[in-house]
C-alpha cells in the first residue's frame, strides 16, 4: 500500500515546522529521512500515525485520506511507530508490553503468531519475557520498542532514531533485523541521524532542512552526493 503526503503544512502554535512537504512510499520499501536535529523529520512521523494534526495538507495510505483519522484508527489501518526515545513501559513485563502493542488485534491466534514471529526476530527478548522492560539494556529496548509496534502487524513501520544512543555492534543488529523485517513484507520509514547507515540499508531517501524536502532521489544516489556527504556523512 502507498503512502503519499501532500503539501503538508504543521503549526506548533504559531510557528510552522514543516512547509508543504511531499513525500511518497511505495510498497515494500525502504524509505529514509534525513536531516539536522529540528528539521521537521519526527514531526513527518508524528503528522503520519495521526500524533500531530497538519494545519494544512493530506496524507493518503492505499487510496485512503488518513489526515483526519484518530491515531488507533491509523494503527488499524495498518500503521505502526517506534517512537524515538523507545518509550518503553518499564513497570511492564516484556511480553506485557507486546500484548499492549497488539491492542487493535483482535484475533487471538493471530495475535499469538504475530508474537511468536517477533520473538524469532530478536531471540533475547524471549529470554526476557517475564523480566521488566525498565531493567533491559539500551539496546534491549529498542528493540522491544519495533517489536511492540509490530505486534500491531503493520503495512508500514514508522522508525524515529532506532540507533540513539547504542554501541555500534547493537546498531549493526538492529539495522540488520529492520532488513529483514522488510524483506517479511513490511515497508518502512526511516528517521536516523546515522545517515550513511540508513543509506546503505535504504532504497531511496529525502533530505528534510528547515521543514522543507530539498533533495530526493535513490539512496545510492544519496550517498554519492557531495552536498550529504558534507552535511551529514563526516565529509565522505
Amino acid at each position: 500500500m502507498r503512502l503519499e503526503i501532500k503539501d503538508l503544512h504543521v503549526k506548533y502554535g504559531n510557528v510552522e515546522v514543516l512547509h508543504g512537504i511531499n513525500l511518497t512510499v511505495e510498497e515494500g520499501e525502504i524509505v529514509t529521512i534525513l536531516g539536522a536535529n529540528g528539521a521537521g523529520k519526527s514531526t513527518t512521523l508524528m503528522s503520519i500515525s495521526g500524533l500531530v494534526k497538519p494545519s494544512s495538507g493530506k496524507i493518503v495510505f492505499g487510496g485512503e485520506d488518513i489526515t483526519k483519522l484518530k491515531s488507533h484508527k491509523i494503527v488499524e489501518r495498518g500503521v505502526a511507530q517506534s517512537p524515538e526515545g523507545r518509550r518503553v513501559f518499564g513497570t511492564l513485563t516484556v511480553d506485557e508490553n507486546l500484548l499492549l502493542g497488539g491492542f487493535t488485534n483482535f484475533d487471538a491466534d493471530h495475535k499469538a503468531k504475530t508474537r511468536e514471529w517477533i520473538y524469532q526476530l530478536f531471540p533475547i527478548l524471549k529470554e526476557r519475557a517475564s523480566q521488566l522492560a525498565g531493567t533491559l539494556s539500551g539496546g534491549e529496548q529498542q528493540m522491544l520498542a519495533i517489536a511492540r509496534a509490530l505486534m500491531a502487524r503493520p503495512r508500514i513501520l514508522l522508525l524515529d532514531e532506532p540507533s540513539l544512543g547504542l554501541a555500534p555492534i547493537l546498531v549493526k543488529t538492529i539495522f540488520e533485523t529492520i532488513r529483514e523485517i522488510n524483506e517479511r513484507g513490511v515497508t518502512v520509514v526511516l528517521v536516523e541521524q546515522n545517515a550513511r547507515a540508513a543509506l546503505r540499508l535504504a532504497h531511496r531517501g529525502y533530505v528534510l532542512e528547515v521543514g522543507k524536502i530539498v533533495l530526493e532521489d535513490s539512496a545510492e544516489t544519496l550517498l554519492a552526493n557531495p552536498k550529504v556527504q558534507n552535511a551529514y556523512l563526516g565529509g565522505g
